[in-house]
């Protein structure tokens, strides 16, 4: 596949990030880690994986902008476009010694995602999408699953954790979606769900509280993948707010029925099934 000079950038950016990452997880255990909040690490890898993704993208753009995990908002000259990057999604992983991880790079273009990379450089897949254009892993076309019945599918999502709200709403999601679906994953990085929904390796996905830098290039992969991304109330997606659904079409559309119905009854005054079989076994 010959791919444009956009997208020859990112992906160069990419790839050098993660050849560093890619030394630095193999001396994880020496890595120097500071907190900078509850059950969120910053390493020095993720500060150079930045870094160099910061300085590629510079250099072959310098006039446009960036939004970045840990440098925030840099503003350019040119207004119409951004760079969004994430130069380490699934810390967590990679302190723990777990190979799953990934360097995201979305473009926005007028408020939109136009075009967007994600590299996990332990397994050597690239993911790429251009608006337009279809989506790819290593140069070969990739599509969403074709699966109808959520009985069928698996359906990854990320788990709040220690510092995260709405530990309560993930409660009754989880077990509206449990009782639907052939199985749950949560591999710890919401930009490899992404890329997996679009490679047709998970059938759907949902996550509140995530981040621009977490979402932007994953969400152009699925919908050049054929697939469907909103909210997860299914309202209009817009990459800055936070919560996600996603699947093809049918899988879609049921992921955001069951997420309501979960909504509906934690309105209700509810109780998740576990505690209300606490209770009534005591």
């Amino acid at each position: 596949m010959a791919r444009t000079a956009l997208m020859n950038v990112m992906t160069q950016a990419a790839m050098k990030a993660g050849r560093s990452l890619t030394r630095d997880f193999g001396e994880v255990q020496n890595l120097q880690v500071s907190m900078k909040g509850p059950a969120d690490f910053v390493s020095q890898a993720d500060r150079k994986a930045e870094e160099i993704v910061y300085a590629e993208l510079a250099r072959a753009r310098p006039d446009w902008g960036f939004l970045m995990e840990e440098r925030g908002a840099i503003e350019g000259r040119d207004p119409q476009h951004r760079w969004i990057v994430d130069p380490l999604d699934g810390t967590t992983n990679f302190l723990h010694g777990i190979p799953h991880f990934a360097i995201s790079i979305g473009l926005e273009r007028d408020g939109q995602i136009v075009a967007g990379v994600i590299f996990n450089p332990v397994t050597d897949e690239l993911y790429t999408a251009e608006k337009g254009g279809g989506a790819f892993l290593n140069d070969r076309r990739i599509r969403v699953a074709a699966r109808t019945k959520l009985a069928e599918c698996v359906v990854a999502t990320g788990v709040p954790h220690l510092g995260h709200a709405d530990h309560a709403r993930y409660l009754f999601e989880a077990r509206q979606i449990m009782g639907e679906a052939a199985g749950i994953r949560a591999f710890g990085s919401a930009a490899l769900n992404l890329a997996y929904l679009a490679a047709g390796r998970i059938d759907g996905f949902w996550e509140h509280s995530l981040q621009p830098w977490d979402v932007a290039a994953g969400s152009m992969l699925v919908r050049e993948a054929g697939g469907f991304v909103t909210h997860s109330d299914g309202s209009k997606f817009e990459f800055v707010e936070g919560d996600i659904a996603c699947g093809n079409e049918l899988v879609h559309k049921a992921l955001v029925a069951q997420l309501a119905k979960a909504n509906t009854a934690l309105r209700g005054g509810a109780k998740p099934k576990a505690e209300a079989t606490v209770e009534k076994d005591a």
